[in-house]
Parts: C-alpha cells; sequence; structure tokens
C-alpha cells in the first residue's frame, strides 16, 4: 500500500500544502517580504529537513550580491561601522542584508547581543534585513549556518550582504573564506600592529580601517599597518591586491564613503582578475565538505555503539587489525 493512500483526502491537501511551503516562502523572500526571509534562515539554523528543498529552491537566484566582512577585536566598532555601511548602501538605492554572528548564551544556546537593538534606525526600512546568529560555540568567529544563510540572502536579492563577526583571535580568521571583501578593524589604544598580526587577523584583510580616529593615537596605528604591509607578503606580488589602511569616525559618518568606495575598487579588481570566481569556487567547495562532513557525522553517529564497530575495535585490541585499517573499513561499511 503506497503510503498516501493511507492519508484522508484533508490530510493529503495539508501534506501537500506543507510541500508547497518552502517555494512560496523563497517566492515572498524574492519579493522582499522580511517574515519570508527570516523563516529561511530559521530552517537552516534548525538544520530543518526541509533544508534541502529550500537550497535547491533558491540556488539559481543566488551568487549576484557584494559580500562583505567585518571583523577585529572587542570594542573597535564592528557594529556601529557595519550600521554607517548599511546608511550608505541604501542611500545608494542598495537592498542590504546584515548577518550579525553574536557569541552564545550558555544557557539558552541564543545570541548574546541582539545587533537588531543597536541597528534600531534600519529596523523599518522594508530593503534591510538584520539577523543576529549565535555561534553555539563553533570557532572561527562564524556559526555554522552562516554559508547558508548567506546564500538565503543572496537568493532573496540582497545587493549587499554584511557579514560582523565575533571578536576574532588566532583561529577565528573563517571570514575571509565566505567573503568577496574582507575588513579588518582596529581602533588606536588596543595594542600595537605587531600583536594584531600575532592574532593572525592581518593576513586576511582586503582592507583595513581604523576607526575611532579622532582617538591619540590613530595616525600612529594608520602609520604601522602601513609599514607592515610595506614589508612584503602576498600583497607585494605582481597584479595583487594591495590593502589600503583608511581612518574613520563610524559613530559620525565620518570617512565611511572613502570605505565604499574602496570597497568598489575593490570588488572591480577582483571581477578584472578573477579572483571573485576563484574565491566563489572556494567557497562552494567548503561548504560541500562541511554539508559531507556533517553528512558522515550523523551515520557515524548511527554506528556508534554498533556490533560492526565493536567487532572492528576489537580486532584492534586483539593487534590484528590496525586503527588505520580499522577506520577503512568502517568507513567501506558507511
Amino acid at each position: 500500500m503506497r503510503l498516501e493512500e493511507t492519508h484522508t483526502p484533508y490530510e493529503r491537501r495539508r501534506t501537500s500544502r506543507r510541500d508547497a511551503d518552502v517555494a512560496d516562502l523563497v517566492a515572498r523572500a524574492r519579493d522582499g517580504q522580511a517574515r519570508a526571509v527570516a523563516r529561511l534562515i530559521s530552517l537552516v539554523e534548525d538544520a530543518s529537513p526541509k533544508l534541502r528543498e529550500a537550497s535547491a529552491a533558491l540556488i539559481g537566484h543566488a551568487g549576484h550580491a557584494q559580500i562583505i566582512g567585518l571583523t577585529g577585536p572587542p570594542g573597535v566598532g564592528k557594529s556601529t561601522t557595519t550600521t554607517a555601511l548599511v546608511s550608505a548602501f541604501r542611500a545608494a538605492g542598495k537592498r542590504v542584508g546584515v548577518l550579525a554572528v553574536d557569541p552564545s548564551s550558555p544557557f539558552s544556546g541564543g545570541a548574546l547581543l541582539g545587533d537588531r537593538v543597536r541597528m534600531q534606525e534600519h529596523a523599518l526600512d522594508p530593503d534591510v534585513f538584520i539577523r543576529s546568529m549565535a555561534t553555539r560555540g563553533h570557532l572561527g568567529g562564524l556559526a555554522w549556518a552562516t554559508p547558508q544563510a548567506l546564500r538565503v540572502l543572496d537568493g532573496a536579492g540582497c545587493d549587499v550582504v554584511l557579514i560582523e563577526t565575533v571578536g576574532v583571535g588566532q583561529a577565528e580568521v573563517e571570514i575571509a573564506q565566505l567573503a568577496d571583501s574582507t575588513v579588518v578593524l582596529l581602533a588606536p589604544g588596543m595594542g600595537d600592529g605587531i600583536q594584531a598580526a600575532k592574532a593572525g587577523i592581518l593576513e586576511v584583510a582586503d582592507l583595513y580601517v581604523v576607526n575611532k580616529a579622532d582617538r591619540e593615537g590613530a595616525k600612529q596605528t594608520v602609520r604601522d599597518l602601513r609599514y607592515m604591509l610595506s614589508l612584503g607578503g602576498k600583497h607585494s606580488q605582481a597584479g595583487a591586491w594591495r590593502p589600503p589602511v583608511l581612518s574613520t569616525v563610524a559613530s559620525r559618518g565620518d570617512g565611511i564613503e572613502d570605505v565604499v568606495k574602496a570597497l568598489d575598487k575593490h570588488r572591480r579588481w577582483l571581477d578584472d582578475s578573477g579572483e571573485r570566481g576563484r574565491r566563489q569556487q572556494e567557497r562552494a567547495a567548503a561548504e560541500i565538505e562541511a554539508i559531507a562532513v556533517a553528512a558522515l557525522r550523523e551515520r557515524m553517529g548511527d554506528v556508534h555503539g554498533s556490533a560492526a564497530l565493536g567487532a572492528l575495535a576489537q580486532r584492534v585490541v586483539a593487534g590484528k587489525i590496525d586503527p588505520y585499517a580499522a577506520a577503512d573499513a568502517l568507513i567501506d561499511e558507511l
């Protein structure tokens, strides 16, 4: 007996309606309905069974947005700078999405900082979508769901997507893998450029911004950064992009226009050099790998404690097989 024959007509209609939900959500998201975009991102965060269907429905619409990552140590003004950039892009008539990745609450698992509260001036703008996402303990400064959420905003018709990360450290440089242009924010009085370099964040920048430039020491911070760039590295290669070092006072909007111009210039370089296509391919490869690894882990969970795994463990203990060969056998079993 086929499964649908066990349903009443009402249940069949209800099932069909549920099946059409994702297509309807995508259509409404393309029309700019914020609630539909939010529901699609919720599918991502909840690892919904409908996520695969949503991804298939969005794929034909994605790949057009300018993706800008903002990162830097805590306290440099990332959210203030993000807000100022949103204002600048909106003034240019662009539709903007913001993914603000916050630390997770150890109790609820939700985002702690609530960037939508800090960006109230854009809250009622129908062409600005702001979403706070919890890292849920994920290293790298990004939530595990960020790549898929980014695809949702791109597919929903955003011209620009800004990704603001939590404060970075030595292992937290994943933003460069997701963004077309990565902006590293620094501020005077928060340690010299050498310390920032040790944190590993200067290597990922396409653009350096010294925020709070009205403070003492800002010019010295700019000089330190320019000196470090003059020492060579990947930026000194022929045809390579040389990151500019700019100063801003984001709370007043000072210097934001120069940042937007530099980002536009970098995007043109990405297109002319073919680097944008290469970065997009790297992003897709990383996303495929992450999905495949997650699926493998799920299957591994199914075999944990299984007879096959137990038998292999016994053979390793007995010295009849080494762990690598056992792992190969387990993978073949999967």
